[in-house]
């Protein structure tokens, strides 16, 4: 274990745990659309995918840029919310499709959740550090995930999916 003693080493620390976290979030989230039932659901897991992707690539960036390897790191966090997922929304068993999607929807918004927190710490520290591309790179990285976050609140509200489930 490396020994973190100032805040860039905080910094990179975080940005290799979220690396992990995307790394660790893409086979839950592909999961998760295979099992969805909803068109729209289905659509926007694999779009998050994508997403997911470049949020992954976009850390892998930053830490290289500052000489960290991202690999380096498993993150704790994600695996309990991956595993929890798993539980509640493809492992249990379902009476219907429209509740198996609410769960979907979700456990899904739980792992954004913990992404964009992520990002937004990441983003105080390097605005503190100095480090004005990396911010840009965290803005772009957090209004994506927002939008992921607010597509399947769409989806589920808008989209009637929270109501078949009743």
């Amino acid at each position: 274990m490396t020994t973190i003693k100032n805040l860039k080493d905080l910094y990179l620390d975080g940005v290799k745990d979220l690396h992990s976290a995307a790394r660790q979030s893409i086979p839950l989230t592909q999961d998760m659309a295979q099992a969805a039932n909803n068109a729209d659901l289905k659509k926007a897991l694999e779009a998050s995918v994508a997403g997911t992707r470049d949020g992954m690539a976009a850390m892998e960036k930053l830490a290289r840029s500052h000489g960290a390897d991202p690999a380096g790191e498993h993150c704790k966090g994600m695996e309990g919310l991956v595993a929890e997922a798993r539980k509640h929304a493809l492992e249990a068993d379902f009476a219907d499709d429209d509740t198996q999607d609410a769960a979907i929807i979700a456990q899904y918004q739980r792992t954004a959740h913990y992404a964009i927190s992520g990002y937004g710490t990441l983003k105080a520290w390097a605005k503190r550090l100095g480090f004005k591309d990396d911010v840009k790179v965290l803005d772009d990285c957090t209004a994506s995930t927002y939008e992921g976050d607010e597509t399947m609140t769409s989806i589920a509200v808008k989209g009637g999916v929270n109501k078949a489930a009743m």
